[in-house]
């Protein structure tokens, strides 16, 4: 436990000291947010604030896997190039949209082609790992599901919903950074109990891998605790798609190799609800007549233009992430 706290410290510790390095070169090289005009209005004030500061996040937290990784890294291996891999799509998308100056980066079928083939690597590799294999926990019943062959294409959809719905709610100040927090908390005791039960069986490589997955969800947690600092309303610095890509590949590799994907649309409950805002708003406007379900999509616009300030919908949406990772964590107790 000691360590845990050690990796969320260094990393926020690091994101507090790169803030006023990254960020006021973020400015000298006019890296600034083009927002679509088709957004909420008052968002129109936040053009040219810094993007890109996931960069921030992603060196944060390589500084404590550095300093407290160790032993059976397959895991690791798995989450690093998890995050970067969605990291540099990111990056690409982010770099296209301020070099020409527009809020459309990379193509939608260039980001998709991407995001699949980084979507099937670290599939097929899950797959192939013996520490991993085919098998879904399903929490509170105690059991495990075999997928088999269909594992692949299963984890490859269950990947690239979770990098979409991070990347959808990344939409108001502090939002995905503050329900990640939680989020790489939440896995953080779940690779905790793991190894721990892992230990008790003897299981050394197992249990190994699993303290290092420790490591890596308190090195995001405390990455984006940080990142906070800056983030929050009114910020000073946006993630980017690098960010945002970043953390939701990120989060969808620590479902895979605890095996816990099932328990994902409930710990990240508010981005199954961007993703499915955004579903039935597109859905309802093409097959009933240009109707719409929300005045806006994802969901937070809606309660932007029903009103509520940004600070509210932030808080509201880490208040029930973190009840239902509460809930989630019984099953885990």
């Amino acid at each position: 436990m000691d360590t845990l706290i050690y990796s969320i410290l260094l990393a926020f510790v690091v994101s507090l000291v790169l803030g006023p390095i990254v960020i006021p070169l973020l400015h000298k090289l006019k890296f600034g947010q083009q927002v679509r005009d088709d957004g909420p209005k008052q968002h129109l004030k936040k053009s040219g604030t810094p993007t890109m500061g996931g960069i921030m996040m992603l060196l944060a937290m390589a500084v404590p896997l550095a300093v407290f990784c160790g032993g059976s890294m397959e895991f690791l291996f798995m989450a690093v190039v998890g995050t970067a891999g969605f990291g540099l799509i990111g990056f690409l998308d982010d770099f296209l949209k301020i070099r020409h100056k527009r809020s459309l980066g990379l193509r939608a079928y260039q980001k998709i082609i991407g995001q699949l083939g980084v979507s099937l690597v670290l599939s097929l590799w899950a797959y192939h790992e013996p520490l991993v294999g085919s098998t879904l926990y399903i929490p509170f019943f105690d059991v495990s599901w075999e997928l088999g062959w269909f594992y692949v294409p299963f984890m490859v959809f269950v990947i690239i919903a979770v990098v979409n719905s991070v990347n959808l709610t990344d939409g108001l100040d502090g939002l995905a950074s503050g329900v990640t927090l939680i989020d790489a908390i939440t896995y953080a005791f779940i690779f905790y109990v793991l190894a721990a039960s892992a230990g008790a069986s003897g299981d050394v490589m197992l249990q190994s891998n699993l303290q290092n997955g420790v490591v890596f969800a308190g090195a995001l947690a405390g990455a984006c605790l940080g990142f906070l600092r800056f983030n929050a309303y009114p910020a000073r610095v946006f993630m980017g798609d690098t960010g945002s890509l970043a953390l939701g590949g990120a989060l969808a590799v620590m479902a895979m190799v605890t095996r816990t994907a099932l328990i994902v649309p409930f710990v990240g409950v508010m981005f199954v609800a961007s993703s499915v805002s955004v579903i039935l708003q597109v859905g309802s406007y093409k097959l009933r007549n240009k109707k719409r379900v929300f005045l806006m999509a994802p969901l937070h616009h809606h309660f932007e233009l029903k009103g509520y300030p940004e600070t509210k919908i932030v808080s509201m949406y880490m208040i029930i992430t973190a009840a239902m990772c509460l809930l989630v964590l019984l099953a885990f107790v």
